[in-house]
């Protein structure tokens, strides 16, 4: 019995180890050096994208704040010339109508009287011929007074002009109100033809209480006329009386 037991395994064979199997060979094993390269392209894909992304919202905040800049570059003429017609502030005569009311259109101290000059001048775009009516007068505050500036077109078509003014000193432009004048108004005028321009206006009494004032003896009221066509930024829209 033992012995055929023994003739048994003497009979069998081992198969020798390169015969082995291979199903386990590292050769079968992805290797990571092949899924590197993907891993890089697709981070690299998603930093372009996200670079896309931030380049496109960074011009779009950069277009919208062009926008709102250009809109209140516009806006800054009409509201700085009501500012200043309201205040006075940089010699602007002030229009605002509340303070018209009959107790400060009463002549005070006859002994201070002030000096009204007045100029003109034109922009070398309009060709017209501008001059005040009178090239002074003598006031006191809180008497009105009438005047008249006198314009001609020289030019051989119709023409539309626009006015600025200003006063100085600039520290009396609070105490000069304007009741009616043609700043920031359209004039139209054909070849040849001539147009007088009242400007009626009073100093503010309140001009004797103020101690900056006491050396102001003349106030010069000065007008200058613009080709509207050039000046779109002096639309009209000034309040007038």
């Amino acid at each position: 019995m033992a012995s055929r037991f023994v003739r048994r395994i003497s009979s069998f064979r081992f198969l020798p180890v390169t015969a082995r199997p291979t199903c386990l060979s590292h050769a079968n094993i992805p290797r990571q050096s092949h899924i590197a390269p993907l891993n890089r392209r697709w981070a690299s894909t998603a930093k372009e994208s996200a670079d896309n992304k931030s380049n496109a919202s960074a011009g779009m905040y950069a277009a919208a704040l062009f926008i709102s800049m250009l809109g209140l570059s516009y806006a800054a003429v009409p509201l700085y010339r009501l500012f200043c017609a309201s205040t006075g502030y940089s010699g602007t005569p002030v229009t605002d109508k509340s303070r018209f009311g009959p107790e400060r259109l009463v002549p005070k101290d006859e002994k201070k009287r002030i000096r009204i000059t007045f100029e003109s001048n034109t922009s070398d775009a309009l060709p017209w011929s501008f001059k005040p009516e009178l090239r002074e007068v003598w006031v006191v505050p809180g008497e009105t007074a009438l005047t008249f500036y006198q314009a001609k077109s020289k030019a051989k078509e119709d023409i539309v002009g626009i006015a600025t003014y200003n006063v100085a000193p600039h520290r009396a432009g609070s105490y000069f109100n304007k009741i009616q004048c043609f700043c920031f108004e359209e004039q139209k005028l054909s070849p040849g033809e001539d147009v007088d321009m009242p400007v009626f206006f009073f100093i503010d009494p309140d001009f004797l209480e103020d101690p900056y004032m006491k050396d102001v003896n003349t106030i010069t009221l000065s007008y200058t006329f613009f080709n509207a066509k050039y000046a779109k930024h002096l639309s009209p829209g000034q309040p007038q009386s």
